[in-house]
């Protein structure tokens, strides 16, 4: 079992099946009232460089629930904003907290945490991987459809850490996903070649009908993440065509779900019909990083 939550590629469908069991149980005894302090006593840290709602709520109130502590650090009030080596911090919090979440841009500040810290470090976000909200993604469509093994996955929109995950994941789990991207802002290569080379089924696309023809999930995400705001007007044209709309959805299966990160820039990436729509879970994928983060955390930090 791995010590640390960083990338999906490090876990592998077993130990990954293992935490959707978890977090189904600690979900069950959250609706019943079930006391489940599985990580009383202990603090988590969590460092956040970019901005947040769902992640800040789901494992500050995830922590609670399991009868433990979480300390909200943002760059910009503590020394890592000034400067100081990723190291030096991942040694002291060592010393102070039981488990460290961070929220930032650079996969590879994550893995100097992780290497210098004694504790477990979770990724809850960086501009190349989003693995906490993937997971949740895939405990929804289990939910919904029992199994999220023989689906056919869509991914709509920008090659970015949410498309980057979702290639993980086909890698990991064996599913089937199609990924349909602007010419231009396709995943990474290097992402891409590793999966392949794990014998990932996955079609790259330019055309989004042809990824979401007969699919089983349907997903996408904003245009221009955290850091690119710049590049709003350029991106909007260049994804002309590209929005997870009503044409898209008749493209795939009746039944298909509609699943989005959030936030949702309604109008542009997905039609507002869309997300208020009977195939839209969107609201139950938002809820479930709440259950599988605890399940998560719960996995790295109750042991010792």
């Amino acid at each position: 079992m791995k010590s640390d939550f960083l990338c999906l590629s490090d876990w592998t469908a077993s130990e990954l099946d293992a935490i959707f069991t978890l977090t189904r149980e600690l979900k069950e005894k959250q609706k019943q009232g079930i006391a489940h302090p599985l990580l009383a006593g202990k603090t988590l840290g969590m460092i956040f460089e970019k901005s947040s709602t769902r992640t800040r709520i789901s494992f500050e109130v995830g922590m609670y629930q399991l009868g433990g502590h979480a300390l909200f650090l943002s760059s910009g009030t503590t020394q890592i904003g000034r400067g100081e080596p990723i190291k030096d911090t991942a040694r002291v919090m060592s010393r102070y907290v039981d488990g460290i979440m961070i929220r930032t841009y650079s996969q590879s500040d994550i893995s100097e945490l992780a290497e210098y810290a004694d504790i477990p470090v979770i990724n809850a976000l960086t501009d190349s991987y989003h693995p906490c909200q993937v997971m949740a993604d895939l405990f929804t469509v289990l939910e919904h459809k029992d199994s999220y093994a023989d689906q056919v996955y869509c991914w709509i929109g920008d090659g970015n850490n949410m498309a980057n995950s979702w290639i993980n994941a086909a890698a990991v789990f064996g599913f089937e996903l199609r990924v349909a991207t602007p010419r231009g802002y396709e995943a990474d290569s290097r992402i891409v070649e590793r999966a392949q080379q794990r014998g990932a089924k996955i079609l790259f696309t330019n055309d989004p009908l042809e990824a979401a023809a007969g699919a089983d999930v349907l997903n996408t995400d904003v245009w221009a993440s955290m850091g690119q705001e710049e590049e709003q007007a350029r991106r909007e044209a260049d994804f002309v065509g590209f929005q997870l709309n009503s044409e898209v959805v008749a493209a795939a299966k009746a039944d298909c779900l509609v699943l989005h990160c959030l936030p949702a820039h309604r109008g542009e990436e997905i039609s507002d019909e869309v997300i208020e729509g009977p195939n839209s879970v969107v609201f139950d994928e938002a809820e479930n990083r709440l259950h599988i983060q605890k399940a998560i955390m719960a996995t790295l930090m109750a042991k010792g």
